[in-house]
């Protein structure tokens, strides 16, 4: 080894004092239209998104020699590669748990560059829920020991699960529905400021939240996310290189995964404590990572799936106190110009679901500037995947 070059990467990286912190940046993101039906198929919709945020990088496809998805994304790398012209392939990974993997790509891509296994990395989310199957439809996946356990007797869908663990939030600690729906409002007034919002021209009032339809008491139509077809897509890059990139770079700070002792999915039945879910382990992790704390934080965009979702992570990550996420809503703290605004492309509830990628690229547009709700002078963002299954987290700084 050559004098000074001791601990050192192929690449001049520190590999000793090794740290995510602030090496790697998002560069570019792209997404494609999102609707209850797109024509297209998952991977033309892929590829579509992946060269939109190449693009908007201001990089070459042959450029790109690293991938991460999801294991639930039925585009896989030979067919996106191949579609999409790039070069050798040096890394690529897949990250599990549906919602609860959209940061985790990202932190994956992060962790490769920064260690030298590549230089220009895409993540990527394509999918056809709005017109395709419900997952749940499929007995023979869903019958797995312990799910034989639950699903005959009515905990069916994802909303089944966080029902039940709403009611338990609910009887503990006083939240209402009234909480709930500070949630859906907050996300539904910034998706009526998105003309890429799928709700953009629907707004949301007391009343009609109030008197909507059951889907799983005690959530209601308002407390679940879109089902949507749309793909959205990342560029990460070296903090040095994404400083001659095309657009503004918006720094990985930190990036967590968290998969909590005795894990249960949504319900969590052999956790000692089922309201400690999974944003509890990854809040510690992702803080410890970092240079900085909850007060810091300018701007949210936390995994929406279910409204709850939302509640339970603003105490996960240390915005409020145990059982304090309903109250923590009051007074339009959710809004902008509240104490954290949340979710400000609309997010899965009222902009588009495609399993919370689209918070990752909002978290981007508020760095950068650019969003269509703009908090004045962001420079901190936390981007969380879904809570109640194993989850990632991102902590993004301009």
């Amino acid at each position: 080894m050559a004098a000074g070059s001791a601990g050192l990467g192929s690449k001049g990286i520190d590999l000793e004092g090794l740290g995510l912190k602030d090496a790697t940046a998002i560069a570019g993101i792209g997404r494609t239209p999102f609707a209850k039906r797109l024509p297209e198929d998952e991977r033309t919709l892929a590829c579509r998104a992946v060269l939109a945020a190449l693009d908007d990088a201001g990089i070459a496809p042959g450029e790109v020699d690293a991938l991460a998805s999801y294991t639930m994304e039925e585009t896989d790398e030979v067919e996106l590669a191949k579609a999409c012209g790039f070069g050798d392939l040096t890394f690529f990974s897949k990250v599990g748990f549906g919602g609860g993997g959209s940061c985790a790509t990202v932190g994956h891509l992060a962790a490769a560059i920064a260690t030298g296994q590549a230089s220009v990395g895409v993540a990527w989310r394509s999918r056809k829920r709005g017109s395709g199957p419900r997952p749940w439809t499929n007995t023979t996946v869903q019958l797995p020991t312990p799910a034989q356990w639950t699903r005959p007797y009515g905990l069916l869908r994802p909303v089944d699960e966080i029902a039940m663990l709403t009611r338990r939030y609910m009887h503990e600690y006083g939240a209402t529905r009234d909480h709930l729906f500070n949630v859906a409002l907050a996300c539904r007034n910034r998706a009526n400021q998105n003309p890429a919002a799928i709700m953009y021209d629907r707004p949301l009032t007391r009343e009609m939240y109030m008197t909507s339809r059951w889907i799983s008491e005690p959530l209601c139509l308002f407390d679940n996310c879109l089902e949507t077809d749309g793909a959205l897509a990342c560029v990460v890059v070296s903090a040095e290189r994404a400083r001659d990139c095309r657009r503004k770079p918006v720094y990985v700070h930190a990036a967590a995964q968290s998969l909590p002792a005795q894990h249960h999915g949504m319900v969590n039945y052999w956790n000692d404590d089922p309201l400690t879910g999974p944003a509890w382990a990854a809040a510690r992790h992702l803080w410890k990572h970092s240079d900085l704390t909850p007060e810091d934080v300018d701007v949210a965009q936390i995994y929406d799936a279910f409204t709850p979702l939302v509640l339970l992570s603003l105490e996960g990550y240390g915005f409020c106190g145990r059982g304090e996420g309903g109250a923590f809503t009051e007074g339009g703290a959710l809004e902008i110009g509240g104490t954290l605004p949340v979710n400000t492309g609309g997010g899965g509830l009222s902009e588009a679901y495609v399993h919370g990628f689209n918070l990752i690229d909002e978290g981007v547009r508020q760095l950068r500037g650019t969003s269509t709700a703009q908090v004045p002078g962001a420079s901190v963002c936390l981007v969380t995947a879904g809570e109640g299954v194993p989850t990632s987290a991102l902590l993004l700084r301009s």
